[in-house]
C-alpha cells in the first residue's frame, strides 16, 4: 500500500464536495485526510485528498473523479515534486514543573503558543505530517488535552499549476 495525494479542481458550488466524497464511499476507498477551499479564482475550489491504496485504486479514483460533472481537473501529487503542509492546534496541560520543557519543544519545532492560561497552553504547528506526528509524540508525556488537525494541503514545486495543466 502506498500513500497517494490527489489534487482535485472543482466548480465552487454547493453539493460538489458531497458528490466527490460519496464517490470514495461508493467505491469502498477510505479517505485519510480531506481539505477543501476556494482557489485564486472564486469559481473554483481545490480539494486535496490523501489515502492509502494500490496502483489499481489510484487508477480507479482518477477515472471515477474524471466522470463527475463538476470536477475540472484531477492530479496525483508526486511526493518528491510536491510541497505538503498540515496544521495542528494542540492543547497541553500547563504547570510550573513542565512549562519550560514544553516551551523548549515549541522552539525546537518552530511552532508557537497561541493561547496561554495557568493550566493550559494552545500551540500551533505547521509542517509535513511526520513533523506533526513527532511533535505529538514529544508532548504526550505533558498531557494532551485536545487536538485539532487539518488534512494535507499540497502544491506542486516550481511554476506548474493545477489549472494550467
Amino acid at each position: 500500500m502506498e500513500k497517494y495525494v490527489f489534487s482535485i479542481l472543482v466548480s465552487n458550488k454547493f453539493g460538489v464536495l458531497t458528490r466527490v466524497s460519496s464517490m470514495f464511499t461508493r467505491r469502498g476507498f477510505n479517505i485519510d485526510t480531506l481539505t477543501v477551499g476556494e482557489t485564486e479564482s472564486p469559481e473554483f475550489s481545490r480539494i486535496t485528498v490523501s489515502m492509502m491504496g494500490d496502483e489499481y485504486s489510484k487508477t480507479q479514483i482518477i477515472k471515477q473523479l474524471g466522470r463527475l460533472h463538476d470536477v475540472k481537473q484531477v492530479q496525483i501529487m508526486e511526493h518528491d515534486e510536491t510541497v505538503t503542509r498540515e496544521l495542528l492546534l494542540i492543547k497541553i496541560k500547563n504547570d510550573s514543573q513542565t512549562r519550560q520543557d514544553i516551551m523548549s519543544a515549541v522552539d525546537v519545532f518552530r511552532s508557537k503558543i497561541v493561547d496561554y492560561s495557568p493550566d493550559a497552553l494552545c500551540i500551533e504547528i505547521t509542517g509535513e505530517s511526520s513533523k506533526i506526528n513527532a511533535f505529538i509524540e514529544l508532548v504526550k508525556p505533558f498531557g494532551i488535552m485536545e487536538i485539532c488537525r487539518t488534512g494535507l494541503v499540497a502544491l506542486e514545486r516550481g511554476s506548474r499549476c493545477l489549472r494550467n495543466e
